[in-house]
């Protein structure tokens, strides 16, 4: 019996923030599904060393270590995928950082840094994958959006407003490219056991805020980054062929309440 071919088979593809979590998780089931992969993150040793494990299991791999927000990186990142592969079929905007806080204990600084990171780096990462996939009259962009970007939260004053900016983008960007083959979608996870959720109880009240979270996800547990990448690898793949300006719930029901 042939083996089937992958949902991503020969597909080139870029993921933002694919050093860890939910990023990782996605570089590395788009890896299983035959995808071409082109890496980037901020933080370039572990970057570099998942690069390797992928290149030893047999995946054509580059990497980019750069700033999403800084717009010479964004599109220096699209840019490699293009140069290597010759094409670019597939953006996974995920790169972002997660701050807590409310909005006496959050900075002028500190919203800046989020909107930067979260909300202009996805639209230059989005701007150039969009650049990039015109030529070819077709592609698939997947957004990582949030929970909070669908609903408030407590202590997101500015983290839930930068994810309302993903979902805001993902639909207007699927309105304004869906004529010319290009779909763009995204995904909402709940909270999701990354290592910058592990490392919330390190924060004044996070034990506390974690557990309070935990508690409000019908299914009664957080979810798995693997999770959130199988989500992303159906709306990447010809399986959401005529789906575009979505946004995808991976929350344990916490939507549904």
């Amino acid at each position: 019996m042939t083996q089937r071919p992958g949902r991503l088979s020969g597909k080139s593809a870029v993921i933002t923030g694919a050093a860890f979590g939910i990023g990782r998780a996605t570089a590395e089931l788009f890896a299983r599904e035959g995808a071409r992969l082109t890496l980037t993150d901020i933080q370039g040793e572990p970057l570099l060393a998942l690069a390797d494990e992928l290149r030893n299991a047999g995946v054509e791999v580059e990497t980019v270590v750069g700033d999403v927000s800084v717009e010479e990186d964004a599109r220096r990142m699209i840019g490699t995928a293009t140069d290597r592969f010759g094409r670019l079929d597939v953006l996974v905007a995920n790169a972002g950082i997660i701050p807590l806080g409310d909005v006496m204990e959050m900075t002028a600084a500190g919203w800046d840094q989020v909107m930067a990171v979260d909300g202009r780096g996805m639209f230059l990462t989005c701007k150039y994958a969009i650049e990039a996939m015109l030529p070819t009259g077709s592609g698939a962009i997947v957004c990582l959006s949030s929970i909070s970007g669908l609903a408030g939260q407590k202590r997101q004053a500015a983290y839930g407003p930068a994810k309302f900016v993903a979902t805001g983008l993902t639909k207007h960007l699927a309105v304004e490219w869906a004529d010319r083959g290009i779909r763009v979608n995204a995904v909402a996870p709940g909270t999701i056991r990354t290592d910058a959720v592990k490392r919330i109880p390190e924060m004044p009240g996070g034990a506390k805020y974690l557990a309070e979270i935990e508690g409000m996800h019908p299914m009664g547990r957080l979810g798995e980054p693997a999770e959130v990448a199988s989500a992303i690898v159906f709306l990447a793949s010809d399986d959401a062929s005529f789906i575009t300006g979505a946004v995808l719930p991976v929350d344990g029901g916490y939507l549904a309440q």
